[in-house]
């Protein structure tokens, strides 16, 4: 099969973009790198595509909140292409600002499921329980390795940035459904030792810094049930050569970095 076509959006703010473009490159994907209003321009031109990706970044300053405004942008004007788009067998990604505006524009976590039904929303995604910016690197467990961009990816290191990337919900009794649902995908992990085997908890937090941002149930990543569509707030693009870990010479890295993984999964789900 020919190599998949990507397209990543950026609007005003994203600044994580660049770096995602070369990473589904690197990974073999024929990639498109658009600006937002181009594609509101043209919606249909979704069609064309078996990889949406939404980057990281500030969209739009987050002047109404983190990923509102593009949010609005997806479940307004292109909404019936994005819904198309979610019912094939093609693949969608968000990270960090990402994340924010799939979760918040309704595609996560029900996915295709949930597209368009108008539910009240469980969960957001909102201020750091420190009130401030983290930048830090932190480890991940891996709740989904059966996921398209998740496949045989061990417990892994990344980077995070962001403010506003705890998860809170509603009613923390949704953790048993999301679970059941396999929504969960990444959880933020101590270095030291491990949660229990079985799945998150709500009564289970990681202090920080190994949960950085007192995330519900320490969720770092949410999946659709299918297992095509994420969203997580470490950055996979920043993380492409190993050289790119603070430790990266005491632990011995070399060649690419762990976070490439997840882009060629997702390019290889399509050979």
């Amino acid at each position: 099969m020919s190599a998949p076509r990507a397209l990543v959006v950026r609007a005003p703010g994203t600044n994580s973009d660049e770096e995602t473009v070369r990473a589904f490159e690197t990974a073999g994907a024929v990639v498109d790198h658009l600006h937002l209003f181009r594609v509101l321009e043209e919606p249909d031109m979704l069609d064309r595509y078996q990889i949406f990706c939404v980057p990281g970044g500030f969209s739009y300053g987050d002047d109404l909140g983190s990923g509102v405004i593009f949010a609005r942008h997806l479940s307004g004007p292109l909404g019936d292409a994005l819904g198309r788009f979610l019912n094939a067998d093609k693949l969608v990604l968000g990270i960090c600002n990402g994340f924010q505006v799939l979760l918040k524009a309704g595609v996560l976590p029900g996915g295709a499921d949930g597209w368009g039904a108008n539910q009240t929303p469980k969960a957001t995604l909102t201020w750091n329980e420190s009130g401030r910016y983290d930048c830090r690197w932190v480890r991940l467990r891996n709740d989904r390795p059966d996921h398209a961009f998740l496949r045989d990816m061990p417990d892994v290191e990344m980077p995070i940035a962001h403010a506003e990337g705890r998860i809170a919900v509603s009613d923390p009794a949704v953790l048993k459904e999301w679970v059941a649902n396999g929504n969960v995908a990444l959880r933020y992990a101590a270095r030291q030792g491990d949660l229990p085997e079985g799945g998150p908890t709500a009564d289970v937090t990681l202090a920080a810094p190994h949960n950085p941002n007192g995330s519900f149930a320490d969720i770092a990543g949410l999946s659709d049930a299918s297992g095509k569509i994420l969203g997580l707030m470490p950055h996979p693009e920043r993380f492409q050569f190993a050289h790119q870990h603070p430790r990266w010479t005491r632990l011995g890295l070399t060649g690419e970095g762990a976070g490439m993984k997840l882009f060629r999964n997702a390019v290889e789900w399509f050979d």
